[in-house]
């Protein structure tokens, strides 16, 4: 069965940080690029960064310089370490397949920054 849970977000205050983590099923990670996304209210979900399979990562321009994608092979984990948060960046935050995501989403994890 096919699986992908994320977890670690919560309520953090401006410039604060969070670590988000994603543990997917080994048919959807091990042969595929990751990504992290986010879905704001009211809007689109969106592409936040990617991870291939080597651990070659890349980020949008929003997030550069402040969060850091990694892999675990042996865990068939993502990581997101979020540094200097801003409100901006407050979203439900979903990994998947890139650039064609599965077809089922995880339930995703709430990262909300506010003071």
């Amino acid at each position: 069965q096919v699986q992908l849970v994320e977890s670690g977000g919560g309520l953090v205050q401006p410039g604060g940080s969070l670590r988000l983590s994603c543990a997917a099923s080994v048919s959807i990670f091990r042969f595929n690029t990751m990504a992290w996304y986010r879905q704001a209210p009211g809007k689109q979900r969106e592409l936040v960064a990617t991870v291939t399979t080597g651990g070659s990562a890349n980020y949008v321009d929003s997030v550069k310089g402040r969060f850091t994608l990694s892999r675990d092979s042996a865990k068939n984990t993502v990581y997101l370490q979020m540094n200097s948060l801003k409100p901006e960046d407050t979203a439900v935050y979903y990994c998947n397949m890139y650039p064609r995501p599965y077809g089922s989403w995880g339930q995703g994890t709430q990262v909300t920054v506010s003071s």
